[in-house]
């Protein structure tokens, strides 16, 4: 078995009682035996400790003193491992049989692809599935207003996403990483910028990777369920801590990352868009204003980030504008991805 078979699944437990048992039951039954599994707990209060200590003999396990930020956790988690491939996974995931096969021999057909995602289904916090299986992600995709949404949420799963595509990213609740790009696309030793502490880290990610030229695979034969705690249209129902990052995160994706030229393309809409988001600061949410203190404080720190990413840019401003679209942006991947994966699965039953 080549390294490039070999995964490390990493998970970030903050209070987790509720999912982490059953989400690494589903992780240990995969049939996939080349994995290890790194968990960072970051100073959970809940239990989570407790349920997490019968599997200290299956799994590398720290234990963090304090609430460090999924980001941050991640980031640590990551050090700790060593494999080809990382799979993050959030403990409110469950995987079905086959997904760790499914995407990794995907990713193994592209050395370009550097993010591989399969397809998540909605369930509830109960483990409960719908009667009628709803999408909770097939990859995410950036609107020109620079809202980051995930590709077919909650529709209907008829089977519409069925072909392996080229998509802009992958949620971190369920993504393949390649070891290559987490080292290539770092920026000051983090893959996950750990100043947007939660929400968002992946859209940042997602994006960087693309400006440096690497590509996200969508693989549908890997299926797995996610609890969705986030989604538009219920910020009222989340915590005012995770509204404040999610406020600051947008403007930090766009002080990173974005180009000239996307700005100009697509400034008439981010601009409608910031000036909905702020005047809900000023006249509502007034515990995200929060965000721009950050932002305020820590600008230098930012702009320098996004000198080292412009430095590092290697696809042109057509090609990453050719992304952002308010319908999700797929590109077909190659038919023979279909028949080798294929033939592949046959061979081995």
């Amino acid at each position: 078995m080549s390294r490039s078979d070999f995964v490390s699944i990493t998970i970030v437990t903050y209070n987790s009682g509720r999912f982490i048992k059953r989400c690494l039951e589903s992780v240990l039954d995969q049939s996939y035996l080349f994995k290890d599994i790194i968990i960072v707990d970051n100073n959970s209060g809940d239990g989570t400790v407790d349920i997490l200590e019968p599997f200290e003999d299956r799994c590398r396990i720290v234990y963090n003193e304090e609430n460090i930020g999924f980001a941050a956790a991640q980031n640590q988690a990551i050090a700790l491992s060593t494999a080809e491939w990382v799979l993050t996974l959030n403990p409110d995931v469950l995987l079905l049989q086959g997904f760790i096969e499914a995407l990794v021999n995907a990713g193994n057909l592209d050395p370009k692809v550097g993010t591989v995602c399969g397809k998540l289904l909605t369930m509830t916090a109960g483990f409960d599935f719908p009667e009628e299986p709803l999408v909770d992600s097939t990859g995410i995709y950036f609107t020109p207003n620079l809202r980051h949404l995930d590709r077919g949420s909650l529709q209907v799963d008829n089977g519409h996403f069925r072909n392996y595509e080229y998509v802009f990213g992958a949620t971190a609740a369920a993504a393949l990483y390649r070891r290559e790009m987490v080292d290539d696309i770092a920026v000051g030793g983090e893959f996950f910028d750990a100043d947007f502490f939660a929400y968002r880290e992946d859209a940042d990610v997602a994006w960087r990777s693309q400006l440096m030229g690497w590509k996200c695979l969508y693989a549908p034969y890997a299926k797995g369920y996610h609890v969705r705690k986030a989604l538009p249209g219920n910020r009222r129902a989340l915590p005012p801590e995770i509204n404040m990052h999610s406020v600051k995160n947008r403007f930090l994706l766009r002080l990173k990352n974005i180009t000239p030229d996307l700005y100009r393309r697509n400034f008439f809409s981010i601009t409608v868009r910031d000036i909905v988001v702020i005047s809900c600061c000023l006249l509502w949410e007034h515990t995200s204003l929060k965000a721009f203190t950050f932002l305020f404080k820590n600008w230098r720190n930012v702009l320098a980030k996004r000198r080292e990413i412009m430095s590092r840019q290697r696809v042109d401003d057509a090609y990453i504008a050719s992304w952002f679209d308010f319908e999700p942006v797929s590109k077909p991947a190659p038919k023979k991805f279909a028949a080798v994966l294929s033939r592949t699965r046959t061979a081995r039953r």
